[in-house]
């Protein structure tokens, strides 16, 4: 995520300490994940690119995010589940002076650094001691209500969590608060801890700040988001549904924008944190996850999972699954290929139909054609490994794995196993069928298999015989 310009320096506080029991889950809701990311860490993100100072997020007692936060961000822990207010007043001891606190939610992932940027902006220009992101929707059930005065100032914002905590004006009213805040830090601080518990729930609201600052004279500023999206909230799983189908699309958009072709972006699923570069073909149904990198003018998929690897210029990838794996330039994978953790690729080497790949360096145009296993080993430039290449990398009494290594202009035929630790030197060759045990010197021919013998007339004799 780029940074932008910040408008003025600011702190953010993201709240994350709800229990999120709508979720139906063990784990805490934000740390769902949303294309690769858990939920919380967009926020975050977010509000860095837009250039706040310092990010806290606000978490439940016993509740652990560390390891889902960008490194730097600070925490605090909400003793008591009390409310919006309630976490805010829990992060202020971690807020940094008097500058301006933007205050966003760890389950509204998608709002922008640009939103935030903006809202910053607004409120610096206004003067208010408060600045409320709004929006207008359709459907604005379960979000609280802006009231506003007639001079269409904010007056305040009505919660409508249970029954009886607004009036029925005030729950036909569309324009609705997001929950986004931008406060002068002073004012915060100074009217957080008066805010009471007096209403349905019990618990302290934080737009009740709006209220204690408007009864003192100081000005509420609104700013209105255009796009609700932004500030789309995931109560349950069919809302995180929803909110990944728009982070996605605004991935996949701006891949096709930088000069990546997707060819269905209603099959593909492409993660935050992945890297694509131009000219390079995304075909259907495909995945591309973690912290994979693309190269340009690489062709991957149909059908093919990639997680946490390296693709290079120009490569290609068919019907694979790759995880942890490196591909350099030019390279091909496919169809039908497993690469697992640790597998490089060099410059043209191709691994084909039915070939598992782990834990190993395959040479500059190295070939393994098909039906092969090929672990642990270290290969050289221009091999050929036969199908149905073995390296039989394991042994099971002692649970020790060894690697193999093969030399550069290496000839393996068709069913050939190699026992490692074995070394092929440059321009060895092995038999068809053969097993080797034992070093093969460069250019020599290994042959270890049991010697044919004929038995003549053996179809026709009876099956009691013995041969």
């Amino acid at each position: 995520m780029r940074s932008l310009p910040a408008v003025t320096p600011f702190s953010a506080v993201v709240m994350a300490a709800g229990q999120g029991t709508r979720m139906r889950s063990a784990l805490p809701k934000v740390l769902h994940e949303l294309c690769g990311r858990p939920m919380v860490a967009w926020p975050v993100l977010a509000a860095r690119a837009a250039g706040a100072g310092s990010v806290v997020v606000v978490a439940s007692p016993g509740a652990d995010l560390t390891a889902a936060l960008p490194e730097g961000t600070r925490t605090a822990i909400q003793p008591q589940p009390d409310g919006t207010g309630g976490a805010v007043l829990a992060a202020l001891g971690e807020l940094d002076g008097d500058a301006p606190v933007v205050v966003l939610s760890g389950d509204v992932p998608l709002v922008t650094a640009e939103a935030i940027g903006a809202l910053v902006a607004a409120h610096r220009r206004s003067g208010a001691a408060a600045t409320m992101a709004t929006t207008i929707l359709a459907d604005p059930t379960g979000y609280g209500r802006v009231v506003r005065d007639a001079d269409g100032h904010v007056a305040r914002v009505v919660e409508t969590k249970a029954a009886g905590d607004a009036t029925e004006d005030e729950l036909a009213l569309r324009e609705v608060n997001t929950g986004i805040f931008c406060f002068d830090g002073r004012a915060l601080a100074d009217a957080l801890p008066r805010v009471g518990t007096d209403n349905a729930q019990g618990e302290r609201y934080l737009p009740e700040v709006l209220t204690i600052l408007r009864a003192e004279g100081r000005s509420i500023g609104a700013h209105v988001v255009d796009d609700p999206a932004l500030v789309l909230g995931v109560n349950d799983r069919v809302g995180l549904a929803a909110v990944r189908a728009i982070a996605q699309r605004r991935i996949l958009e701006a891949h096709m924008l930088a000069g990546v072709t997707v060819v269905d972006p209603a099959s593909t699923l492409v993660d935050a944190a992945v890297t694509i570069g131009a000219d390079t073909v995304i075909e259907p149904a495909t995945y591309l996850r973690g912290a994979t990198v693309v190269g340009t003018g690489a062709r991957v998929g149909p059908n093919t999972t990639v997680i946490d690897s390296t693709i290079g210029d120009g490569a290609t990838v068919l019907h694979a699954y790759l995880h942890g794996a490196a591909l350099h330039a030019g390279a091909s994978v496919g169809p039908f290929a497993y690469l697992r953790p640790g597998s490089v690729l060099r410059e043209d080497a191709k691994v084909g139909t039915f070939v598992e790949v782990k834990n190993s360096d395959v040479g500059a145009r190295t070939k393994v054609p098909h039906l092969s296993y090929v672990g642990d080993a270290d290969i050289g430039p221009d091999t050929n490994l036969g199908a149905a290449t073995i390296t039989a990398n394991y042994n099971s009494k002692t649970k020790v794995k060894s690697r193999t290594t093969i030399g550069a202009h290496v000839r393996t035929s068709v069913d050939t196993t190699l026992v490692a630790p074995v070394v092929l030197g440059d321009r060895a060759y092995t038999a068809a069928g053969t097993v080797v045990t034992q070093d093969v010197p460069p250019a020599a021919l290994a042959v270890a298999r049991a010697r044919q013998r004929n038995v003549e007339g053996y179809a026709d004799r009876d099956p009691g015989t013995a041969s």
